[in-house]
């Protein structure tokens, strides 16, 4: 007779959150076991909500904004601007930069030393350079 595997999915999420300081609702582990269950990931909040509805969730889509934004202040996500009406959520959080393809609303990792920033301009008095993003857009030939 064969022992069933234990899903251990929602003590990760426990852990995960309670690791970056957030407190574990019900709302946030859900979506955390959801982010987090299939690797790095680029998710839109839409894409995470009709997730999160599909497998019977019952959350909000602004909760799912909220929780999103919690999760990168966190340090659990980036999140990736490709323009000023549409972002996605990185569960990759290791320096990469991006291919974003306009035709497909498609975001793919181009991997970290793949790109050479030079010539950054010198950062106003007082700050120093936290992180460079690089979105190349592109679409089908």
């Amino acid at each position: 007779m064969r022992k069933k595997l234990r899903d251990n999915s929602n003590e990760t999420a426990t852990m995960r959150l309670r690791q970056a300081g957030l407190r574990p609702t019900r709302q946030r582990n859900e979506l955390a076991k959801l982010l987090f269950r299939d690797g790095h990931r680029h998710l839109t909040a839409e894409m995470l909500h009709a997730e999160a509805v599909a497998e019977g969730v019952k959350v909000s889509l602004a909760t799912v904004y909220n929780t999103l934004h919690q999760f990168t202040q966190a340090g659990l996500l980036l999140q990736v601007v490709v323009d000023p009406t549409r972002s996605y959520f990185d569960t990759n959080t290791a320096d990469h930069q991006h291919f974003y393809c306009e035709d497909e609303n498609l975001l793919t990792d181009i991997p970290g030393p793949e790109i050479a920033v030079a010539g950054l301009p010198t950062p106003p008095p007082g700050t120093v350079i936290k992180r460079v993003d690089v979105v190349v857009h592109v679409r089908r030939s």
